[in-house]
């Protein structure tokens, strides 16, 4: 909230700052209901838009800057309470202009306030400044240069100075989420190629595709490129060597659940042992209506899920036992070749506290999360009492986490709420490993388009190699 009288240069101070989306300015907003700018007439309205706007981005987390007087108590204190019902912090940005700097810029103006309105306004501006401190801002600051950072970054900085102190180590894995890259389709196989040698080169350990038919609204439009998940890993087991190749999950409605098995087991021979098989139970209604699979109810695809936690290890084990399960039945569990490794490992997708997290603890080596750090430890201590009650170690779990995140240098403007400095991305990185995860799954929003996205990722997984 910005506090001054007209002409004490609070808008000038926020456009330079700050982007125009994020300021709701009240002169705006009367020109929006009113005649103009300075329609006094339409105050009202237009207060309780701003009203509104403030709740509305309040509700979304957005940092707002409220570019009105602020000299109204009722309404600071409005403002006030709609932060905290959202639990965001909120802070008075105070401008102490001389009386008379405030005059000169006012009659500057193609439309001044009048003369006797603006002595009342000083007035009102020389005792807001003493009461402000005592109405329970997070911050009541002088006017000066200004940082944004996203909600996820503000313990970054300490956390990346434990990781300088104590290191601790945390994987990498890369996840490929987009394939309508610069050139088009002749030019995919060669670009993915690279993409994957220059992931190898930087320290990643993993590289995940998605099991989807069509791009996902979250992620693209849905006429762009996407690549088949499991032809593309076969690919790319030919063109790399040290890096697990997986799918971020594999969606159990897609294929016959031996079938299944038959596929990641050729993965594993043709890879050298590198597969890591992610299994979901599957959500995207319109890629299994164009395809023609129909997506079945919840219940039925968590049975389709256990079943496939149960087949594939037989499958991929000694002999050819029969299985008989609640949606598959399979006479002989036969699979040749075998993968070479002893177990390729079972991941699963979802947090679901109830079922899946239950799924995890009694089938699977491994979970996939999503959310801050308090999010992860609060799965992971649901995780720990469904393996309790199996008489499982919950360490046995490995926990990957995947979230989008860019490397930006400092003072660069951030496009989205995952980019940050490398020292942010350390600190952010080192809070997820100390939640508990052990590998980090990166998704990179400009990786096709800009040839150094991954350079720029290269000293945040340096900073966490053993």
């Amino acid at each position: 909230m910005l506090v001054g009288a007209p002409g004490a240069g609070k808008s000038h101070w926020a456009a330079g700052r700050f982007p125009a989306g994020a300021v709701v300015s009240s002169d705006a907003l009367r020109a929006l209901v009113g005649r103009g700018e300075h329609d006094q007439r339409a105050g009202t309205d237009a207060f309780d838009l701003l009203a509104l706007v403030l709740e509305r981005r309040s509700r979304r987390g957005l940092t707002t800057v409220v570019d009105s007087t602020g000299l109204d108590a009722r309404q600071r204190a409005q403002w006030l309470a709609t932060a905290r019902a959202h639990d965001l912090p909120a802070h008075a940005v105070v401008f102490r202009t001389d009386d008379r700097t405030c005059r000169a810029r006012n009659r500057a103006r193609a439309a001044p306030v009048p003369a006797k309105v603006l002595t009342g306004q000083l007035r009102a501006a020389a005792t807001v400044h003493e009461a402000i401190d005592g109405e329970g801002w997070d911050g009541v600051h002088d006017p000066g240069d200004v940082v944004l950072v996203p909600p996820r970054f503000v313990a970054a900085p300490a956390a990346a100075r434990r990781q300088q102190e104590d290191p601790v180590p945390l994987d990498f894995g890369l996840q490929l989420s987009r394939h309508a890259w610069p050139g088009g389709a002749e030019g995919t196989a060669d670009r993915l190629a690279a993409l994957a040698a220059e992931a190898e080169e930087v320290g990643i350990t993993s590289l995940w595709v998605m099991d989807h038919v069509l791009q996902i609204p979250t992620v693209g439009r849905e006429w762009e490129d996407l690549l088949e998940s499991y032809t593309t890993l076969g690919f790319l087991a030919g063109r790399t060597r040290t890096v697990r190749l997986g799918v971020l999950v594999t969606a159990v409605t897609f294929r016959n659940l031996a079938h299944l098995a038959k596929i990641v087991a050729t993965l594993d021979v043709l890879s050298g042992g590198r597969a890591v098989c992610g299994l979901g139970a599957a959500w995207f209604r319109r890629e299994h209506d164009l395809y023609g699979w129909g997506l079945p109810p919840l219940s039925r695809r968590y049975e389709l899920l256990e079943d496939a936690l149960e087949l594939l290890p037989l499958m991929w084990g000694p002999g050819s036992p029969p299985f008989a399960g609640r949606t598959t039945t399979v006479p002989a569990a036969t699979c040749y070749p075998r993968p070479l490794q002893d177990r390729v490992p079972l991941w699963v997708g979802g947090s679901g506290e109830g079922r899946t997290l239950r799924l995890v603890a009694r089938h699977a080596d491994g979970c996939n999360l999503f959310g801050d750090p308090a999010t992860v430890r609060h799965k992971l201590g649901v995780l720990a009492r469904h393996c309790a009650e199996l008489d499982r170690d919950a360490g046995e779990v490995h926990v990957s986490h995947l979230s989008t995140a860019s490397v930006v240098a400092a003072g660069a403007d951030r496009s989205h709420a995952e980019a940050g400095t490398v020292d942010e991305q350390v600190g952010r990185y080192r809070e997820l490993a100390e939640a508990g995860v052990r590998t980090a799954i990166v998704s990179v929003p400009e990786l096709g388009a800009d040839p150094g996205a991954l350079e720029r990722l290269a000293p945040v997984v340096e900073r966490f190699r053993a």
